[in-house]
């Protein structure tokens, strides 16, 4: 299970406290509780909370995606209902992922992830970042959000030897975050370099037991059959992949042919809203 005491630096016993201190620890992070004897220091429920706001904040997630949430995604009347109903469902999954992330009974958080396959523009990112930025403030985790395409263009800077940044460093956030979101799985040309470093990220994390939420806009069956169709998951992807991606995520399918950004946020801009 996941370190939930990590330590959040305090100010000193002596350095002055603001006026809007916590008043049960006065901004220290440790209060103390009596135990019959000198009494014993615990963490301060405020902790917890800068503890969450930090790794928020450093969690990659991009400006326009911050105020994403569970309950702020709401199919419009633009769609039709087949599709809202879906939609629906797909927001109910993410709900009880983040409900049940942790297993009470194992004393530890879920192993597996998410996959979240539709078509562009359906929510898919929305709902990702929105269920990672509840675990992050629930169960206060190490997130991180990457868009794979990115990713690849930011490892491949490093091979620069003026490069401030190496591979590992650019790698190893991804790798050891405690929660990932993966954006836009296969919309990357599929060399064997990408099927490499895909490889390495899914299967390090795979075998670390971390949890990964992947958004893709093809379509992931089961089987193998859709190897030859170019809309299929399997056609991007190595079987050895598509085989790890069965294992490490549930599919939350988001199927339709409306697009929130052309649908709705246009006719907003027209508006002046936007």
């Amino acid at each position: 299970m996941a370190d939930l005491s990590r330590f959040v630096p305090t100010p000193s016993p002596a350095a002055a406290l603001p006026e809007d201190a916590c008043p049960d620890c006065g901004g220290r992070g440790w209060k103390v509780e009596s135990d019959g004897g000198a009494g014993t220091a615990v963490r301060c429920d405020c902790a917890k909370r800068q503890r969450g706001e930090f790794y928020l904040t450093h969690a990659g997630i991009p400006e326009r995606y911050l105020r994403c949430r569970l309950d702020n995604f709401k199919p419009t009347v633009s769609a039709d209902a087949k599709i809202r109903q879906q939609l629906t469902r797909a927001q109910k999954q993410a709900e009880l992922y983040v409900e049940s992330f942790l297993d009470v009974e194992e004393n530890r958080f879920r192993e597996s992830g998410l996959i979240l396959i539709g078509p562009p523009g359906i929510g898919k990112t929305h709902l990702a970042v929105a269920v990672l930025i509840a675990l992050i403030e629930r169960y206060k985790v190490r997130g991180r959000f990457v868009d794979f395409g990115s990713l690849l263009h930011q490892i491949q800077s490093t091979f620069d030897p003026a490069s401030p940044e190496s591979k590992h460093q650019v790698l190893d956030p991804v790798i050891e975050a405690e929660v990932l979101v993966l954006d836009e799985l296969g919309a990357q040309k599929p060399t064997d370099w990408v099927k490499d470093m895909l490889y390495l990220i899914m299967n390090t994390r795979y075998t670390a037991r971390r949890p990964t939420l992947f958004t893709t806009n093809y379509r992931l069956d089961d089987g193998g059959e859709g190897a030859d169709d170019p809309q299929s998951l399997e056609s991007r992807l190595s079987p050895l992949l598509v085989s790890r991606l069965w294992e490490m995520a549930q599919p939350v399918r988001m199927t339709g042919k409306w697009d929130f950004r052309r649908d709705v946020m246009t006719h907003r801009h027209r508006l002046g809203h936007g």
